[in-house]
């Protein structure tokens, strides 16, 4: 899970403990830090595994879906996208495909997603 992030971020593989600093999450904790919104990460490799990824949006989190294993199986992977397309439709949220098609992010109501890019070429 962690390569997905890496890829959807585009992190190089120069990164070191020196780029990064430690966050005081202190007065996080202590006001009760449970987020009202989570960020969720799945695979979908059949079409078995999409009513966990609606569970989640329909939950209210985001969930960012790697769909590159569904690309080999045509039928399933656009019967995938259409059952994913209607929860967003359905929460009144959102879904854009993001690297070439390999992933897919949902969101929940009132969570719009940008298709304007922010940076590069």
């Amino acid at each position: 899970m962690v390569k997905i992030i890496d890829t959807l971020l585009g992190k190089s593989a120069g990164s070191s403990d020196e780029d990064y600093m430690e966050l005081d999450l202190t007065s996080y904790e202590e006001h009760g830090g449970s987020p009202a919104l989570l960020v969720k990460i799945a695979m979908i490799t059949d079409l078995k595994d999409t009513p966990r990824v609606k569970d989640e949006v329909y939950s209210g989190n985001i969930v960012i879906v790697d769909i590159s294993r569904l690309k080999m199986d045509k039928v399933t992977y656009e019967r995938v996208l259409k059952d994913l397309k209607e929860v967003a439709k359905d929460v009144n949220g959102d879904i854009i495909g993001l690297g070439d098609q390999r992933y897919v992010v949902l969101t929940p109501m009132s969570v719009k997603i940008s298709r304007d890019k922010i940076g590069g070429a």
